[in-house]
């Protein structure tokens, strides 16, 4: 049998075939509000209720919200495909356009949204080429029903009626 090495290429297509949710990560910043687009989130506690999500040490917006020591997590509805790709642009302009409304710690979020969490960085893990985040989650609101804007394969999904 031949040996198979995992490469960058295949452990990439291997997880593109993992679903994921969408969600924007944003902050509050003494110099306005920064976010990114994530697919790398998820839950990690109920008690006392914490999040996680990845970001990558490229990341140019990262470091702003990082230093904010909070954000705020919305997540993404089906109709939310050009806010994701929006957000996932380096240098575009992520705020403009739209209406937001902020949670309490002042973090902005789309009104639109399935729900949000505003969140308090408690640890930070570097794992590889990324740096992983545990938050702990502070205030919430699920503000509208709908579907979730689905990430797999490299592409944009909407799951099926």
């Amino acid at each position: 049998m031949p040996e198979r090495v995992l490469t960058e290429q295949s452990f990439r297509a291997v997880l593109g075939r993992f679903s994921t949710g969408v969600v924007l990560v944003t902050a509050q910043t003494p110099e306005g509000p920064v976010g990114v687009a994530a697919n790398s989130f998820t839950s990690v506690s109920l008690d006392p209720p914490l999040v996680a999500l990845c970001a990558a040490h490229t990341s140019t917006t990262w470091p702003s919200i990082r230093a904010a020591d909070g954000f705020a997590v919305t997540i993404l509805r089906d109709v939310h495909e050009e806010v994701c790709r929006v957000f996932a642009t380096r240098g575009a302009d992520r705020f403009s356009g739209r209406d937001w409304v902020h949670t309490p710690s002042g973090h902005p979020t789309l009104p639109d949204g399935l729900g949000w969490l505003d969140c308090r960085i408690e640890q930070l893990v570097t794992a590889g080429d990324h740096e992983m985040v545990v938050a702990r989650a502070l205030d919430w609101s699920l503000p509208n029903e709908g579907e979730p804007l689905i990430f797999h394969s490299g592409r944009y999904a909407r799951l099926a009626s």
